[in-house]
């Protein structure tokens, strides 16, 4: 367990999780993500995931967006 390592960027495809948002990052690692919106508009789109690695699989996401030229 990894817990605030800080904040950083992650980029990759959203996807729907059981019971929630997964990102499946361009380095093949899958981060689940504590989200404090549902990002409807993103899924399954190349995103960028701003927030805090909280544990080695999941990210406390502060922030999606698109991808450029995603």
């Amino acid at each position: 367990m990894n817990e605030h390592l800080g904040d950083a960027e992650y980029s990759g495809l959203l996807v729907r999780d059981d019971g929630g948002f997964a990102l499946q990052s361009d380095d093949g690692r899958r981060y689940r993500l504590e989200l404090l919106r549902t990002p409807i508009d993103e899924v399954e789109k190349r995103v960028i995931v701003t927030g805090r690695l909280i544990y080695d699989d999941q990210i406390e996401a502060e922030g999606v967006r698109l991808a450029d030229g995603g």
